[in-house]
């Protein structure tokens, strides 16, 4: 006796939406072997990234629904060359003459190098935990307690009592790399927005320069090191890795109409909120404090994730 018509349609309805959600999902545009080929020192010499798994990277990305699923496929790869490489230029363990060249060497260091200070600052909504220290940690170096804080609401984990997660659970440690890159924080939008052409510069950020592409991505997240001080070895660094991993992941349109670097703004955001304390990410090969994340004083949006 045959099927019901009705469940024969509700069968395929449900076969059709499986089949789009595989192609949707993002193991579809990076595979274990091109995962592994990005980062590929990443567990030689005195790099310690090999704590990063292609496994976990995809159960971190699936948290944030949002990531890497909006567009072709070709702007999809675009994203995620685009966080690959500013994580990569925050992790770093590259130099000129590395083999396989500077942009091969990316998550070396899960945490920041040298001696790290406590980096905690007094807040009543996000308290420093007694002998806890809340240095640069992860792929994008998350610093200072209010980070912490917030970035662990979002993913559901508290990391202020346990700041050690990020270095230890390499879910966790992606999930506060993919929190910040999701995350508008005002007057910054979020990099994920910048790279899937949702953002839409003001009058003034055109005046200063700032223009849908890579370099309003390097803007957010170290603006007031990298950005508007001329051409330097670390904007093209990330510029580097970028070019490096859009190729790797076959990423079609080319690179560079959307490279856009920053080195040449005429204002930076970082400038634009100098009234509020700024403190840093911190440079993975060094204890000096880089990457401007945000100030005590930015709203976030926070969003809770799977």
């Amino acid at each position: 006796m045959g099927k019901p018509l009705s469940s024969v349609i509700a069968f395929s309805v449900l076969m059709c939406l499986m089949s789009v959600a595989l192609a949707q999902d993002i193991s579809s545009l990076i595979n274990e072997a091109t995962f592994n080929n990005m980062l590929k020192h990443r567990g030689e010499g005195n790099c310690r990234g090999g704590f990063y798994t292609y496994n976990s990277f995809l159960t971190a990305a699936r948290s944030f629904a949002g990531f890497a699923t909006i567009g072709d496929p070709d702007s999809r790869k675009r994203e995620i060359a685009a966080f690959f490489a500013q994580t990569s230029h925050e992790t770093t363990g590259g130099w000129a003459s590395a083999p396989d060249g500077p942009y091969a060497w990316g998550y070396c260091f899960i945490q920041e190098q040298g001696s790290p200070g406590d980096y905690c600052q007094p807040s009543p909504q996000w308290p420093c935990t007694p002998g806890k220290k809340y240095y640069g940690r992860g792929p994008i170096q998350i610093t200072w307690n209010y980070n912490y804080g917030q970035a662990g609401r979002a993913i559901g984990v508290d990391l202020l009592n346990n700041p050690d997660l990020v270095t230890s659970d390499p879910v966790i440690s992606f999930k506060t790399a993919l929190w910040f890159w999701m995350t508008p924080q005002a007057p910054k939008p979020s990099c994920h927005d910048v790279i899937t052409g949702r953002w839409n510069p003001s009058d003034a950020d055109r005046q200063a320069g700032r223009v849908p592409g890579f370099g309003v991505i390097t803007n957010i997240i170290n603006g007031g090191v990298e950005c508007g001080k001329g051409p330097n070895p670390q904007v093209q660094d990330r510029i580097g890795y970028y070019q490096r991993y859009c190729g790797l992941l076959g990423q079609k349109r080319g690179t560079q109409p959307y490279i856009k670097s920053c080195a040449l703004y005429n204002e930076i955001y970082a400038l634009m909120v100098a009234s509020s304390p700024i403190p840093k990410i911190a440079s993975p090969s060094s204890s000096m404090a880089l990457a401007d994340i945000q100030t005590k004083t930015f709203p976030i949006m926070l969003a809770k994730v799977n």
